[in-house]
Parts: structure tokens; sequence; C-alpha cells
């Protein structure tokens, strides 16, 4: 890493990206007051914050290694306090089998995961290869979050529906990685920028479909109107079915989002979640 040439610039981006970052931190914080209203997680899954809780700590032990990246260390150090946060309220409020598959994540990524991490670059390689090593981790893993959010416009397309795509978050994990890939540029430091144009790339897509499908009527709905049409054509005339079994919709709703034969079997009928990882470089 070379000092960066413009040190008030790259200090005003990271700066910018501590802040946009923190909000995207505190994004989820209405599910989890849901969850502790309910006392329920509700089908909710622990994989993103057990995800960002390791990222964000890969990211800490990287700057640690490399050093000049403060900027780093402050957003990241804020973000593993948070997803702790969220993973312990998960954890209270979770049945037995999710409890039990979410130790197993924390034990997979977080013990298993990062302690090798931090084991072989230790006592296997010295010097400045140590920060070369593990920033390339942190590229490789950074580049398959991003990817993450593929799956997301595949579902928005299929059903013509942005429900499961906010676009105040859309955009504001645009805006981090904006902020991350210039800090990241502006310090020489390629590991942080190269990850971060996959990001604000994803991002600007998000933004153009919703507003390509905001307005559209989703593919659900018009399964559920054939649905009602169908139950009424087989009833006596002048006999409107009343669907009072919400399982039913769901149903419906959960074979147009899901191939038939794919539902994972941890989740309740009707219920599809989507979650977002977030990550603060």
């Amino acid at each position: 890493m070379v000092p960066s040439h413009y040190p008030h610039l790259t200090l005003a981006f990271g700066l910018l990206g501590n802040i946009v970052s923190f909000m995207v931190f505190l994004s989820p914080l209405p599910t989890f007051y849901k969850v502790y209203k309910k006392k329920s997680t509700e089908g909710f899954q622990s994989i993103p914050y057990v995800v960002g809780l390791f990222s964000a700590m890969l990211w800490i032990y990287y700057a640690l290694l490399k050093g000049n990246a403060m900027l780093l260390i402050t957003i990241n150090s804020v973000g593993v306090f948070i997803q702790t946060f969220y993973i312990v309220v998960f954890l209270i409020y979770a049945p037995p089998k999710a409890r039990m598959e979410s130790v197993k994540l924390i034990m997979a990524f977080i013990v298993v995961g990062f302690g090798l991490i931090v084991l072989l670059t230790q006592f296997l390689v010295k010097g400045a290869k140590q920060g070369v090593i593990v920033g390339w981790i942190c590229l490789v893993f950074s580049l398959c979050v991003f990817v993450a959010p593929l799956g997301v416009l595949r579902q928005v397309i299929k059903t013509k529906s942005v429900e499961y795509m906010p676009i105040l978050l859309s955009l504001a994990l645009t805006l981090s990685a904006v902020m991350w890939f210039f800090y990241g540029l502006l310090l020489g430091d390629f590991n942080i920028a190269i990850p971060n144009t996959l990001g604000f790339t994803f991002g600007i897509i998000q933004m153009i479909l919703y507003f390509v499908y905001k307005n559209k009527k989703p593919v659900i709905n018009e399964k559920i109107t054939e649905y009602r049409e169908r139950m009424s054509m087989d009833e006596p005339r002048g006999v409107v079915p009343d669907i009072k079994d919400q399982n039913t919709i769901d149903m419906v709703k959960l074979n147009v989002l899901i191939p038939s034969g794919n539902v994972p079997n941890n989740i309740p009928q009707g219920v599809v979640r989507n979650h977002t990882i977030e990550v603060a470089a």
C-alpha cells in the first residue's frame, strides 16, 4: 500500500464510507425489533449476520497487517459489535433447530475459518506477504458477497415485483460501494477498490430494475387472481368462494418464487425471505 497523493480526498471518502456503511449496518434494526416484539425469528436466517461478522473481522485483520487504513478499522469494529448484537438476539428468539444451525455457522466461519486464516498467516507466512495473502482472501470473499444480489435480480425479473428489493437499501449499498471504491483507489489498495466496482455496478442495476418494475403488476398477484377465477368456475353459479386459508395463497406465491421440488425443508410454508449482507468495504 502506498501513501495517497490526495490525503484530504482519501480521508473524505473514508469518512463518507464510514457514515453510509454505518447506516447500512443499522438497516436490519426494524426486523430485529419485530423479532423482539413477537419473540420469534419467523423463518429469518442468521447467515447474513454471521457472514457480515466474519467479513468485518477479516477486514480489521487486513487493515492491522497493512497499516494506514484506520478508517477500515473504525467502521468494521462498529460492524463487529452490531453484527454480534444481531446474532445474540437471533439466538435468543430462534427455535432450537435454527439456533443449532446458527451455532454451526458461527463455528464454521468465525472459529474455524477466521481462526485458520490468522494461525496460518501468522506461523507460515512472514513479513509483508501476510498482508498480501489476507488481502487476496478479502478480495475474493468480497467479490462473492457482491455477486449475491444476482439472485435478487433474477427474482425481480421473474416475478415483476420489487417487494424484496427495497430501493433505499439498494441506494445506500450503492453509495457505500462508491465511497469505498474511491477510498481504495486513492489509497492505492486495489483489494478494497476492485470488489466495490461490482458493488456499485449491481447497485445501479438494482435501482434501474426497481424503476422498471415498481408499477408492474406482480406475477404473484396474477397467479392468485387466476387461482380465484378457477375456483369460482368450479362453484355453483352465484356462489363466490371465500379463500380464508392464507396458506393456500402463500403456497401460490411460493410456487412462483421457488421451482417445485427445490423448497428447503427449514423454510416454513409461504415464507420467502431475502437478506442483505452488510459489508463495510
